[in-house]
């Protein structure tokens, strides 16, 4: 796959009420410290683009992570000619026609009908180049500014400015510089050159064609006027060839092959979503060393630093593919979250493009164990446990940082219901103490005995009348007036059906909780065989996420939103995975597509195309921390994995047509594979991968050590 057949607006067809993705048209390298989308309308708060739209207000540089969080640091950039009735944005905007237009991971191409110029604009990692053809008379750049600002023109081509838009960040100055150099002279700037909330115009002579070179930072202008001047001898084909190679380079980690050209399309446009998040926060300074502007201390420091990232969501599946396929990127980015640690003092958990403090948990507490089974960074791992084990025991004073109820759990053995979402934070942390345990098992710690126990706290809370995770109060007693469909209160994004399963380090023993495998599995069929029922008490009205979840009818498995991502894999737990291949086959193909509806939920940050990268390859990781890959059901008749290992891995699926629902046989370098879970190291071995597909299914009877990781039952 080519960067140029990626359409980026892929889940972007959006609304405030309900998600196909909430996505944003991102153009940028990977990875990029800003992206570039076209704004259409500055009426609708955090939902400012939408594809429908044929409303053209400029290229808005954005970092705008999800519509939830918002975006910090963004001004809107637009072409115009001739005269304004006034200098607003509204009296500036023009018509343009979407489908004539280019949306492209790479460069941005739009035709505006009201001044009959063409833009093009390619990013690079800290800037980009805007080309502006046929530019008309009396032409000028338009830039929206939304917060205070300050501009002032350096020479007869250049003006550099900052920028404060202040989005909840530790730092209430927290600036933008940015620097414009044009190719030829600018003859007048219309507008204050200080102010809030402003629309100026950046004129220049009239020309046929004007390039325009920019470069932004978060250090100093001077740093921007830097890493502008490392840019200044590039044409715009360098900057695209540039984009482009950087695009194709992680495009082409995986190659498919397969007879709906339109599902492999919509592998490729998720795989792109795969590369946007975290992004970079870090700048490259005189000497060539990595700086970033530490928001808390309100100074330049040393290394690398990541933003735009919520671990709650992406712990799930973005990660483990990094260690798959991304593994230098990975070690950057450990190295960039141990530096959020050691300057806040805690680790991040929503960075945006500070801690936030958003979600239960802290997991990233199995982004590092994950790397830590896998060997990827072993060098920080001694801090990362010790960092670990502080937001385990230590209650910070700042709500953002931390586990919340940290002494509560710690005196109870889970999270009362004086807490809200009480049940997901003591799940959570029972997760995070295992994530603990198996780090500390790695360096020899003498803990990790201590925390592999915490983490069957999950029984504290487990109501076996019900066959569900109960919140409790102090004194170890269920909330009265139970009810299984009731959304929020207790539970996050979810009712007692989206909570109940998230014991990913012991299933084996949440199957014993609930009275035995017949028990368990009579559980998960009335979770799938039921209508996708909801209340809305705990909110007080309806969030999106039900209406998401009404709208699959999928039952109570809301493939919608990550706390239901491992459900089809409960039933390798009780060594039926016939039962849920047919449904992640459904999942695959019914929820998902290539189109501006693409998603059955929020994208948030990878996370659900990481979901949908991992299924259709045929394998998912339902436990971080283990270095295990449960079975699944593959989409596609074959991918061909480049790893970062250095390895081929060759995924084959024959045959492979509609009635083929189940896997019948596996072979792993052609001999057969009697488990239900690939390792790590199986996979970064490289070699080839059979799946035989059958019609119907094939029950069979496994091995204990067949069976994926639990806690209560570990591998012999």
């Amino acid at each position: 796959m080519n960067v140029s057949m990626i359409d980026t607006r892929h889940g972007t067809d959006n609304q405030y009420s309900f998600s196909h993705g909430n996505c944003l048209p991102y153009t940028g390298v990977p990875f990029g410290m800003n992206y570039f989308a076209p704004q259409t309308s500055d009426q609708r708060g955090s939902w400012w683009f939408h594809p429908e739209d044929r409303t053209f207000q400029g290229f808005r540089i954005t970092h705008q992570p999800s519509p939830w969080m918002g975006d910090f640091s963004h001004l809107t950039m637009l072409p115009i000619n001739g005269t304004l009735s006034e200098n607003t944005l509204f009296h500036a905007q023009s018509s343009y026609r979407p489908e004539e237009s280019t949306f492209n991971p790479a460069f941005l191409k739009i035709k505006t009908q009201r001044y009959l110029t063409t833009t093009t604009l390619i990013p690079s990692m800290y800037g980009g180049v805007l080309t502006i053809e046929n530019c008309g008379d009396q032409p000028g750049l338009g830039l929206s500014l939304t917060g205070d600002y300050v501009l002032e023109q350096l020479d007869e081509q250049t003006v550099a400015g900052q920028l404060i838009v202040f989005s909840g960040c530790e730092d209430e100055r927290f600036t933008f510089h940015f620097v414009y150099r044009f190719e030829t002279p600018i003859t007048a700037i219309e507008g204050a050159l200080t102010g809030k909330e402003a629309f100026v115009v950046l004129r220049f002579d009239d020309c046929q064609t004007q390039t325009i070179r920019f470069a932004t930072s978060f250090l100093s202008r001077e740093q921007a006027c830097l890493n502008l001047q490392r840019e200044q001898q590039w044409a715009p084909a360098d900057y695209l060839a540039s984009v482009q190679q950087q695009w194709n380079h992680f495009l082409q980690k995986i190659e498919i092959e397969h007879h709906d050209q339109t599902q492999v399309s919509t592998f490729y446009h998720n795989f792109y979503r795969l590369f946007l998040f975290p992004q970079t926060f870090f700048e490259i300074d005189q000497e060539g060393r990595k700086m970033h502007w530490d928001t808390l201390a309100k100074a330049i420091k040393p290394g690398p630093l990541y933003t735009n990232n919520g671990f709650w969501d992406t712990y799930k599946t973005v990660y483990p593919l990094f260690s798959l396929l991304a593994v230098e990127q990975l070690e950057d980015m450990l190295e960039g979250f141990l530096n959020s640690y050691r300057e806040s003092g805690f680790l991040p958990k929503w960075l945006s493009p500070d801690e936030r403090g958003l979600m239960p948990g802290t997991l990233i507490d199995a982004v590092i164990a994950d790397a830590a089974v896998k060997g990827i960074r072993p060098d920080l791992m001694p801090e990362f446990l010790a960092a670990m084990k502080k937001g385990a025991t230590v209650q910070s004073e700042n709500p953002n940082y931390g586990r919340r109820g940290t002494s509560d759990y710690l005196t109870y053995g889970y999270v009362p219901l004086t807490h809200h979402e009480s049940v997901n934070h003591t799940l959570d942390y029972c997760y995070s103490d295992f994530c603990i345990s198996q780090v500390a098992q790695q360096l020899g710690d003498e803990q990790a005995d201590y925390y592999q126990q915490q983490s069957q706290n999950y029984r504290n809370i487990f109501d076996q009348e019900t066959g569900f995770m109960r919140a409790k109060d102090p004194d170890g007693a269920f909330r009265p007036e139970f009810s299984d469909t009731r959304w929020g209160l207790d539970y996050a994004e979810g009712s007692a059906w989206q909570s109940s399963f998230a014991v990913y380090h012991d299933f084996a023993g949440l199957i014993a909780e609930h009275g035995g495998k017949a028990a368990f599995e009579a559980k998960l069929i009335d979770l799938c065989n039921q209508e996708p029922r909801y209340t809305t008490e705990g909110y007080g009205f309806e969030i999106h996420e039900m209406s998401e979840m009404a709208a699959l009818d999928f039952g109570q498995l809301a493939i919608s939103n990550q706390p239901s991502f491992h459900y089809p894999y409960l039933f390798s737990y009780l060594g039926k995975p016939e039962m849920a291949q047919p449904l992640i086959k459904q999942l695959l193909t019914q929820c998902f597509n290539d189109s501006p509806k693409g998603f059955p939920g929020d994208e948030d940050n990878g996370s659900m195309a990481g979901w949908y990268i991992f299924n259709s390859l045929g394998f998912y990781p339902v436990t971080p921390g283990t270095g295990e890959y449960v079975i699944g059901m593959p989409l596609f008749d074959q991918a061909t994995l480049h790893l970062a290992s250095g390895k081929d891995l060759v995924i084959k699926s024959t045959p492979n047509a509609p009635q083929q629902l189940f896997v019948d046989k596996i072979k792993l370098n052609e001999e057969p594979f009697e488990r239900l879970f690939f390792t790590h190291q199986e996979l970064t071995a490289g070699g080839t991968l059979n799946f035989q597909l059958g019609i119907v299914p094939r029950s069979k009877e496994w091995s204990a050590d067949a069976y994926p990781y639990s806690v209560s039952q570990p591998h012999a």
